[in-house]
């Protein structure tokens, strides 16, 4: 038997291949077979993702969005239901037709929602007139707004109005100033000065907090031109955010506290020393960068993967745990070109969906697979695609939510800073490994040979490694990436020694690193809880067949040219394909290790509660709210209920 695989997915210039193998064949589609049909829930998904994708990139906010857009679908879909319980509108109806009513009733909640959602951004009027042609394609009248009868459409008015309600009331602020403002009630602001990116060094008056960075031309990771600016940090206030499977005892508490970060200068506990190799564990990451280098890397499953929990330690798969058979085929790749690779391709998404969004696309890929079986839990009767559909978007986004909500939690609390802070900040200060050395600090760099030296008189000789930084002896150099190349469509940065106070991350350098605080990693938490909710839905950690697959094509890259090959990321499970998310953030210079692997760890345990109290509303075992009973003109009896 020949199972074969899903479809080849191309979003922008990274070109996206979920694999199906079985038997040791494998064959590969380019489309989606011509017959099927996406449910309505899916194509609402995709609008919102394209919505997403133009709008300014907010990982906060629209793991929020998706989540009650799919909250919304799910309400609609539920209602037709005798079994689950609903989430925020709780009403049952009855029609002739039910998977006509469900379709309608998604349609109009989905829409409403959206429609108030992406009425503001630079990419409002585009959507606004996509979900207006959505609604025409699918023949339903865009102008009902009527919350009045029985009818499906106006079910889905009401559902969309108590999501939206409820939305006004979360906690998001989102109309405190005027509709998607999410103005931060918190006061926070920065302890320390901004950096001016385009200068040398960096002062700090607080250097384990964060650092907001000063641009003459910023441009978002969507492309959304800003100009001047000084960055401004994205939703402090979001762990006062309602979440979704999420309790905590006080409002002063930390959502699944992961602990305060390293600390440098917490010569006591050790924080100091760790917070200073990490510091150089980054510095490592960005000396890897370098295509010229040639340092080959084997990515296959035999090699790569498998690793414990909030950890880089997995060596591979000794066989396909799926199929039983071993993996024979070496997949080999230039290192810098890996390192390159995922740092652009899980930044946010194959095309600025965010990594809430990623995951949503990695779900429909492998919804999309003619060989899936769709069982929740993977047991149990086969549903409907539109019932698959809505209860994994339900499940995922609740996940990313939460995610959302603890990961800023923590980045509110501890606010704690950036590596392009730490390189920049220590370098300046000097060394601090040699109390008898030249520019010794004790807030200074760690020296390590070929890696972090002292710039000196013989090193700057002609012939010597510093040469060219004749001039700054008695400084920090580092052997790290260069920096984004004059013309990134031909040219490469490449690894050479530069002064640690001018060092920056592998980012656009009208980008350089996101405007919040560092721990948690955001990518490593919104990671792991979707790869959980994947792990969970599909009753498997592995992808299908046992192998998930992603290519970069050629020349892909943004930040600089390459890759010169083809760089063919393989995964075995779904957690192999979020540690490798997580890993991309060290390699970008985003993240320092504390950000990633803790932030993992918060994330396994959001993924699972989340697809744990998802499966009460599935199975209608959730415990029943309060109840207020309004009776609506013409309609059913509608049960607004409220769950503290």
């Amino acid at each position: 038997m020949i199972f074969i695989l899903c479809r080849k997915h191309v979003q922008g210039r990274v070109s996206v291949v979920v694999a199906l193998i079985a038997a040791a064949i494998l064959v590969t589609f380019t489309a989606t077979p011509a017959n099927a049909i996406e449910t309505v829930a899916r194509q609402w998904d995709e609008q919102m993702l394209d919505a997403i994708r133009l709008d300014t990139p907010r990982p906060t906010v629209h793991a929020r969005n998706l989540f009650h857009v799919s909250a919304a679908m799910y309400d609609a879909w539920s209602a037709y239901d005798g079994t689950s319980s609903q989430y925020l509108h709780h009403e049952s109806a009855n029609a002739a037709d039910i998977e006509a009513a469900r379709d309608e009733a998604i349609s109009y909640a989905a829409y409403n929602v959206l429609k108030y959602r992406f009425q503001q951004g630079p990419g409002a009027a585009t959507s606004q007139a996509a979900f207006d042609l959505q609604m025409d394609n699918l023949g339903y009248d865009k102008t009902f707004t009527s919350t009045v009868g029985n009818t499906p459409a106006a079910l889905g008015n009401r559902i969309a109005q108590t999501i939206i309600n409820h939305g006004l009331n979360d906690g998001a602020n989102e109309g405190v100033n005027g509709v998607n403002d999410y103005a931060d009630d918190t006061g926070y602001f920065p302890v320390n000065p901004s950096m001016v990116k385009d200068l040398p060094g960096t002062e700090m008056f607080q250097p384990n907090r964060w650092q907001p960075l000063a641009f003459d031309h910023l441009v978002l990771q969507n492309g959304i031109v800003i100009g001047t600016a000084v960055q401004e940090f994205i939703n402090p206030n979001w762990g006062n955010v309602t979440p979704f499977a999420m309790s905590k005892a006080s409002p002063a508490d930390v959502y699944h506290d992961m602990g305060a970060p390293p600390q440098l200068g917490d010569m006591v506990g050790g924080g100091d020393a760790e917070f200073k190799a990490n510091v150089v564990e980054v510095i490592r990451y960005s000396s890897l960068l370098d295509p010229g280098a040639g340092n080959m890397i084997d990515l296959s499953p035999s090699a790569k993967g498998n690793s414990t929990l909030g950890t880089n330690d997995g060596t591979g798969y000794v066989t396909n745990p799926v199929t039983g058979l071993p993996y024979t085929t070496p997949n080999m790749a230039n290192h810098a070109d890996y390192g390159r690779a995922i740092a652009e391709f899980w930044a946010d998404g194959p095309s600025s969906e965010t990594p809430p969004g990623h995951w949503n696309v990695l779900a429909n890929d492998i919804a999309d697979n003619p060989g899936f079986v769709k069982q929740i839990g993977g047991v149990g009767p086969v549903v409907s695609d539109l019932e698959w559909d809505v209860k994994m978007y339900f499940a995922m986004n609740g996940a990313v939510h939460d995610a959302a909500v603890a990961a800023w939690n923590h980045k509110g609390v501890y606010d704690y800073t950036r590596p392009v802070s730490m390189v920049r900040y220590m370098g300046g200060k000097g060394q601090s490994t040699d109390p008898l050395g030249t520019s010794y600090d004790v807030e200074g760099l760690p020296l390590e040979p070929g890696l972090v030296e002292m710039i000196t008189a013989d090193t700057t000789m002609t012939g010597g490694k510093h040469e060219h930084l004749a001039g700054h002896e008695g400084e920090v150099a580092i052997f790290a990436w260069a920096g984004e190349p004059a013309d990134p469509e031909n040219e490469v940065g490449g690894v050479d020694w530069i002064r640690a106070v001018e060092w920056l991350p592998y980012q656009k350098s009208t980008f350089v690193t996101p405007a919040f605080a560092g721990y948690l990693s955001g990518h490593s938490t919104f990671s792991r809880a979707s790869a959980e909710i994947m792990a969970a839905m599909t009753g498997s950690p592995y992808f299908p067949g046992g192998l998930g697959e992603y290519v970069i094509e050629i020349d892909a890259l943004e930040f600089e040219d390459g890759p010169d090959m083809e760089v063919l990321l393989q995964w075995v499970s779904y957690y192999d394909a979020a540690d490798e998310a997580g890993l991309s953030r060290l390699y970008g210079g985003i993240h320092v290790a504390p950000d990633d692997g803790p932030g993992r760890i918060l994330g396994s345990i959001i993924g699972n509660d989340a697809f744990d109290l998802a499966m009460q509303y599935y199975t209608g075992t959730i415990p029943e709210p309060t109840t207020a009973t309004l009776v609506i003109a013409g309609a059913s009896t509608v049960l607004l209920r409220r769950r503290d």
